[in-house]
């Protein structure tokens, strides 16, 4: 009976829109652990949530179910995402920032196991997992806690692109800056459909899928050299 009561009181405070703020602040303090235990804690706090709750995924945004028409609109709009930063916005900040840091994934060049196997992660972590603690924990609940209004979710999309922006700090200032840009268009999209987070799991996933394989084939320094000779024009 304890053992329950105390439970309830984890999960009664966990659920309050303030708590939010309090694992926000708390997460980067993992990373003096390791870095990747600043987004697995939180992802920690939302299952315990979900358990809590019997796995209710409306708690964080997953109202709906994947349909023909959310995957071809998610389709359509991670194309876009992608032409418009990897032919505009990143070639323009490594002219002005330098290159990515992208030595954690370097190894995939080539290398087809280890592709398929990022593949995965990408899949489980990044797009599922980033997306359901920063834009279906975070984004959600501070603009909950900001009074739920347009005004709120707006700056709540601020907060939260900054926020997962510095968390790609070991990309270099280009990698905090260009993913935070892509964090607020990614936010904005979910401001118009509240509901229905599986839509940018979709976009996310597709995007960074788009990304890896073309790292895989060592074509992305392909494009980025031809952009780079093209701002020079």
């Amino acid at each position: 009976m304890k053992t329950t009561k105390i439970k309830t009181r984890c999960y009664d405070f966990l659920n309050k829109p303030y708590a939010v703020v309090l694992i926000m602040l708390l997460a980067p303090l993992f990373g003096f652990i390791d870095r990747n235990f600043t987004f697995f804690f939180p992802l920690g706090i939302v299952f315990l949530i979900l358990m809590a709750s019997k796995f209710n995924w409306t708690t964080f945004a997953m109202g709906k179910k994947i349909t023909g028409k959310t995957l071809i609109k998610s389709l359509i709009l991670a194309s876009i995402l992608f032409i418009v930063f990897t032919f505009l916005i990143d070639p323009l900040l490594i002219k002005w920032l330098g290159d990515f840091n992208l030595s954690s994934i370097n190894d995939i060049r080539g290398n087809i196991l280890a592709y398929l196997v990022l593949l995965v992660v990408v899949w489980v972590f990044a797009a599922f997992g980033e997306e359901l603690v920063f834009r279906g924990y975070y984004m959600k609940g501070l603009a909950e806690l900001l009074g739920n209004s347009n005004k709120a979710w707006l700056i709540s999309a601020l907060i939260t692109s900054l926020y997962f922006g510095i968390s790609h700090v070991y990309q270099g200032l280009i990698g905090v800056v260009s993913v935070c840009l892509w964090s607020f268009a990614i936010a904005l999209l979910f401001n118009k459909n509240r509901n229905n987070l599986l839509l940018l799991v979709l976009i996310h996933g597709i995007y960074d899928t788009i990304g890896v394989t073309l790292i895989y084939l060592n074509l992305d320094i392909v494009i980025t050299d031809y952009m780079q000779q093209m701002l020079t024009l």
